[in-house]
């Protein structure tokens, strides 16, 4: 591997002959394998040298002992190469910190960097120790609920230290009324819904296991919700073409995205959803599109359009990396790694202002809204609807009859491609 990149057999055999040597070498296949460009290589395996000997010779002697000089070796660097270059500090830093940490975590399995993103130490720890391994064993919650419940109980834990409770014993109603005005002054009505929800279940948790000694979670009251009150923020069809003919279809970030909208808005996808697919999810033969483990807890099966079969194939054939992994869609730098559905709300806003269009809180679920309003306007079954998008509830289909578009309907002929 290192002859693809490196000309001169003397410098091959010099990196051969560091006493890292092998994992260098084993790191460059990384690079290789995850997309990065030659010249990435040509610029880390330097600095990855540099730091075997400088390790060297502060006394490791073995793989193991590497961590031990990593931040040594970086204000090392940083006194090199930025000189008069404050502002730049922490761009050196991460120049040298990067490879060294991505080359101790392919050998050091245990290895966990300074500079890599750690997993968040769950709230109130110290006190509540087995309340996530309650939500997981006794109520059956999956990872994206424990989040949710992380998220919520870190802005609690937050607003005790400030306050100075430092004793889940000394909570009361007044402390707990002030933490839920102070977070609706931030929140959507929706995130105060599942706030609340969140706050019962840990109090009730909490009186249970006696760290209470009453349920408080009785005096958590959710802010009010009427049925049906909020529109969903969907746009017109004249604007999704405004959106979908600014995407660059030249390039590979292009193709991917434009599949990736169509997608959206042809089937009302999730941004989950589709970044949950994989080859194995189209069926070429049949022409079909198969999305697993909807929210209403079914797969549905869906006629696949030439447009957006020819979307994804375009991507296929031109754009998509070469890779083992089954995932559909990638991201286009390096390291390559499957989208995620914050990949996919990302694009799907970045083109909706790039076209110019003001939607409030625009994002993949602006263009499910647009697909499930159209079906609505060409007086589709509302049963049919939510089968269609996968709702798991009725009333989740019920609120868009309240809006009455009508400009719709006319696109439904002209482009009637787009829906299977």
């Amino acid at each position: 591997m290192l002859e693809h990149y490196f000309v001169k057999p003397d410098t091959i055999d010099a990196i051969r002959a560091s006493w890292i040597g092998g994992p260098i070498e084993q790191y460059v296949e990384w690079l290789a394998g995850n997309g990065y460009r030659s010249r990435t290589v040509l610029r880390r395996v330097p600095i990855l040298r540099q730091f075997g000997e400088f390790a060297r010779n502060h006394g490791a002697t073995q793989w193991s002992e590497l961590p031990t000089h990593v931040e040594s070796y970086v204000q090392y660097w940083i006194k090199i190469h930025a000189k008069n270059a404050y502002q730049a500090e922490q761009w050196v830093a991460n120049e040298a910190r990067t490879p060294i940490e991505q080359l101790l975590c392919l050998i050091l399995p245990d290895f966990r960097g300074g500079g890599r993103r750690r997993t968040r130490q769950d709230p109130f720890l110290d006190q509540a120790p087995s309340f996530f391994a309650y939500l997981r064993d006794e109520r059956g919650l999956r990872e994206k609920s424990l989040r949710h419940y992380g998220h919520y109980l870190r802005n609690l834990e937050a607003y005790l230290t400030r306050i100075n409770l430092l004793q889940l014993s000394e909570l009361t109603p007044v402390v707990l009324s002030a933490f839920i005005v102070e977070s609706g002054r931030r929140l959507s009505q929706h995130s105060m819904t599942g706030l609340c929800s969140s706050l019962r279940v840990f109090l009730r948790y909490l009186y249970r296991e006696r760290l209470i000694n009453r349920d408080l979670g009785a005096t958590v009251e959710s802010p009010r919700r009427y049925q049906l009150a909020d529109l969903p923020r969907s746009i017109s069809w004249d604007e999704v073409r405004r959106m979908l003919d600014v995407v660059d279809r030249r390039s590979a970030l292009g193709k991917r995205d434009y599949a990736i909208l169509l997608l959206l808005v042809t089937y009302g996808l999730r941004g989950h959803e589709v970044a949950g697919l994989t080859l194995d999810h189209i069926d070429w033969k049949r022409e079909r599109l198969l999305v697993p483990q909807r929210k209403a807890g079914h797969t549905t099966a869906y006629p696949l359009s030439s447009v957006v079969g020819e979307a994804i194939l375009d991507y296929l054939k031109n754009a998509r990396p070469h890779t083992e992994e089954r995932r559909l869609f990638f991201r286009v730098v390096a390291p390559i790694r499957p989208v995620t559905a914050v990949t996919v709300a990302n694009q799907a806003t970045q083109y909706l202002r790039k076209a110019g269009i003001h939607v409030r809180r625009p994002g993949s679920h602006t263009l499910r809204h647009t697909c499930v309003q159209r079906l609505v306007d060409a007086e589709f079954n509302l049963k049919v609807i939510g089968d269609y998008v996968g709702h798991a509830s009725p009333s989740s289909t019920r609120i868009y009859s309240k809006v009455d578009v009508e400009t719709l309907r006319t696109v439904a002929l002209d482009h009637e491609e787009l829906l299977p």
